[in-house]
């Protein structure tokens, strides 16, 4: 049986078979198509006349298969995840491959596909430097974890591991990577930051003192390493969340408030937590030159940190005038393309033109990198 949704050839479509051989004949076909491999088949994503009811049933031949055309309305995450779940209930064999329909499984099949990634050190982590504002020096990384594409952007991962309550295995698994990544690097920066969602906090592998040690023994001192968390993401317990943090901080890491302006945490929220690095989300950093409403926020972050003892740093970093305003209303750190893009090994600020020239570092052996702001550990999008 198989199912077919029809509509316009230039539309997006999405093919499901148990068959993989089928499927990968039918992606010779389609040349700017998405050809993934799943355990349940294998799935092909695109657009054209090769995507056709009439090229794909002819193709097929006596192979079930599910082709239908996916809403361009719906984001991405449930546009792909829906489409593969009506393609597998339509072809008439779900119960055989044991494939649910609901959300809730499909966001499990996510992070199935993501931690069996992990496991086979198939997840890259990059580093984006973070700048001061005043020497265009790199003073430390922000560390983003790239999954290959059969999991999906980090973005749809996160989310998936929110949905199913997973937060945990997934902070666990990046820090892990992280760690071991940075360790084999020929010199440890002075500083990073790894990203934790608040919800993982209150899992025991992250206790301060255990994790502390774990540092340690991968050869990295707490107090180079800044725990990172999103203001997207609503803490389940605020007062057990602001306790956690001060163990974190008496354990020797930084911590930090991501995304602030964007989320859920207040100016009150942020000052119990006591960050030692607050990032402004890059939707408030984009076009400030231009925008009053703006400016007058980042003024008050600027006043905020001062007041608190926190350090301040602006994401989305990607226009000279934007970079010139930040500069003049005190912001002291930065990061976005314009200054670094992501890189496999950590590399210096790049040389915006009109900007001063970051200082020659002193080489000496045996001698540590000075203390800086601490640097961002991010997980999803570049700057």
């Amino acid at each position: 049986m198989r199912w077919l949704n029809r509509g316009s050839q230039g539309e997006e479509r999405l093919l499901w078979s148990r068959d993989e051989r089928f499927v990968a004949q039918v992606a010779t076909r389609v040349p700017h198509g998405t050809h993934i491999v799943i355990a349940s088949g294998a799935v092909l994503i695109g657009t054209g006349d090769e995507m056709a009811d009439a090229v794909v049933s002819a193709l097929a031949g006596p192979v079930d298969y599910g082709l239908i055309a996916l809403d361009p309305l719906m984001p991405p995450v449930e546009r792909y995840l829906t489409g593969l779940a009506d393609a597998v209930q339509q072809s008439g064999i779900a119960y055989r491959v044991g494939m649910l329909t609901s959300p809730i499984s499909a966001y499990h099949k996510v992070m199935d596909a993501f931690l069996a990634l992990g496991r086979r050190d198939a997840i890259a982590i990059l580093y984006q430097p973070v700048v001061s504002l005043s020497t265009m020096e790199a003073i430390g990384y922000e560390c983003l974890c790239r999954p290959s594409a059969a999991a999906g952007s980090i973005d749809e991962v996160v989310r998936a591991a929110v949905e199913t309550g997973r937060t945990n295995e997934l902070d666990r698994l990046i820090f892990e990577k992280v760690l071991t990544r940075t360790a084999r690097l020929p010199e440890i920066p002075a500083h990073i930051t790894i990203n934790v969602l608040p919800a993982s906090l209150a899992d025991p592998w992250f206790e301060p003192s255990a994790l502390a040690a774990r540092c340690r023994a991968a050869g990295i001192h707490p107090r180079r390493i800044t725990l990172e968390c999103t203001e997207q993401q609503a803490a389940p317990d605020q007062a057990a969340l602001v306790r956690r943090v001060r163990q974190i901080r008496r354990s020797g890491f930084g911590f930090a408030v991501d995304d602030a302006g964007a989320g859920y945490a207040s100016f009150s929220l942020i000052a119990a937590l006591r960050p030692s690095l607050i990032k402004i989300d890059r939707e408030i950093t984009r076009g400030i030159h231009s925008s009053g409403s703006k400016q007058a926020l980042v003024e008050a972050f600027v006043g905020f940190a001062r007041r608190i003892g926190a350090d301040l740093a602006a994401e989305g970093i990607e226009r000279v005038a934007d970079l010139e305003m930040l500069r003049s209303l005190g912001v002291p750190l930065g990061q976005g393309w314009m200054l670094g893009r992501p890189n496999a090994m950590p590399k210096p600020a790049k040389r915006v033109p009109g900007q001063p020239m970051p200082p020659r570092p002193a080489r000496k052996a045996g001698r540590p990198v000075p203390a800086a702001v601490p640097a961002t550990t991010k997980r999803s999008t570049a700057g």
